[in-house]
């Protein structure tokens, strides 16, 4: 395959990007569907340090979701187009 054929078939970076910010979004949504209700437990009245504690929570959910989707966009990019 020559160079520009090459460059015709991989996926720009914009795209993986996208495709990255998608894919996080779904993992973080599963994640914090899934798991939230293990680490929170909801009192009759909240207070500063139960949204705290949730907005770190979700923070970690967002962090580890983003990684976990670059990961695999990446892999996904370079089995399929050698990139």
């Amino acid at each position: 395959m020559c160079e520009k054929e090459k460059e015709d078939a991989s996926v720009d970076e914009e795209t993986q990007k996208r495709a990255i910010m998608l894919l996080s979004t779904g993992i973080a949504a599963i994640l914090a569907n899934r798991l939230s209700d293990r680490f929170i437990d909801v009192p009759d009245e909240r207070g500063i340090k139960d949204d705290v504690k949730e907005a770190l929570l979700k923070a970690g959910f967002s962090l580890a979701s983003t990684i976990i989707a670059s990961v695999i966009i990446r892999r996904v990019v370079s089995t399929r187009w050698g990139a």
